[in-house]
């Protein structure tokens, strides 16, 4: 499932500044949504603290960036402030969200085929529209970087 060039799927999510998050909030800016299984684990770890490190550079390009993930609010404020997080993580309990990006459903976990939350990226773009999807992202720790290099280009 690639998303690339369509229109963005609406979502409102709680997010673990205690506020509510619509897509329709952030109209004109560019939105960073990155899906990802689990907080503190290994490699969710590494892409959130990439994300955090190349932080000041997507703001200078007025970009949002957020977290997604099955977690609890609470789960996502130990992790957002263990790692000093500046960007806020939604909580999707029920992957609706996630299955409305192709971040959720089967994939292959050692060796065995599971159902899980799929490490995937969207950027949407001013207008609403995903302007890059990566459906299966393998190297979360490289992946900010390539984030960052996407939207210098664009």
């Amino acid at each position: 499932m690639n998303l690339e060039g369509k229109k963005s799927p609406a979502f409102s999510l709680e997010g673990n500044d205690g506020k509510k998050h619509a897509l329709d909030d952030y109209k004109g800016k560019t939105v960073v949504l990155y899906f990802y299984p689990k907080d503190s684990t290994p490699g969710c770890t590494k892409e959130a603290c990439g994300f955090r490190d190349l932080n000041p550079a997507l703001k200078k390009k007025n970009v949002v960036v957020f977290g997604v993930s099955k977690d609890s609010i609470a789960s996502h404020d130990k992790f957002a402030e263990k790692y000093k997080l500046p960007f806020v993580l939604l909580s999707d309990p029920n992957a609706e969200v996630m299955k409305k990006y192709g971040a959720f459903g089967k994939k292959m976990m050692y060796g065995k085929e599971v159902q899980g939350t799929i490490r995937s990226t969207v950027i949407i773009g001013p207008k609403g529209d995903v302007i890059k999807h990566w459906p299966a992202v393998k190297k979360a720790e490289e992946h900010p970087e390539e984030v960052l290099a996407f939207l210098a280009k664009n």
